[in-house]
């Protein structure tokens, strides 16, 4: 027997009194009068950022705006014609390593905690972690108000992997300064389709 098994069972033969799960049909979660409102806020409050994309305006001109110096462009999104990278067709997830923008696809976002879900949509998934800048469009009428509602959207495609991302990196571990970039992401934008 292992340790982990060991101690579990510990754990198993001390419990005193059992309780059933509660039941989480009746929990609905906070609602807000203008769920796409709140979205920006809470963006804007974890740091990222959120802009409109105007009718008729390209979004390959909108990403050069706000990344006038970017080099290294990741994405396999057809509409994204700048991308020098594409994680679909690159040798393994270090070749993405020094992209200065990943742009990505947002399925939904949460209005109460700013998250996007992003499935995998690209063999490497890398591009949503180690992209220096991240920007993920998102069509504006796909915004739900609480974790309870995205959690019943979820759904995973061949590769079975996905992740909610809010924002950009950040981390005040380390004396409590706030680094912004730590584990991924230094600035993620979200741009409303």
């Amino acid at each position: 027997m292992s340790n982990k098994e060991d101690i579990l069972r510990k754990f198993r033969n001390n419990i005193k009194q059992k309780f059933d799960m509660p039941e989480l049909d009746d929990i609905k979660g906070i609602k807000y009068p203008d769920p796409l409102v709140q979205f920006i806020s809470m963006t804007e409050a974890v740091g990222g950022k959120v802009i409109e994309l105007e009718k008729g305006k390209d979004i390959n001109e909108v990403i050069r705006e706000l990344y006038p110096d970017a080099k290294e462009i990741a994405s396999n999104l057809p509409e994204i014609t700048i991308a020098t990278r594409n994680p679909d067709t690159i040798g393994s997830p270090q070749a993405l390593n020094g992209t200065d923008v990943g742009v990505v696809k947002g399925v939904f976002g949460v209005a109460e905690n700013a998250c996007v879900w992003i499935p995998q949509t690209m063999v490497e998934k890398a591009v949503c972690f180690i992209s220096e800048n991240l920007v993920i469009l998102l069509d504006k009428k796909e915004i739900v108000n609480n974790m309870h509602d995205a959690y019943k959207r979820i759904e995973f495609n061949d590769y079975g992997y996905g992740t909610f991302i809010s924002g950009p990196s950040k981390t005040a571990d380390i004396a409590q300064v706030l680094v912004m970039g730590a584990q991924a992401a230094r600035s993620a934008t979200v741009v409303l389709i």
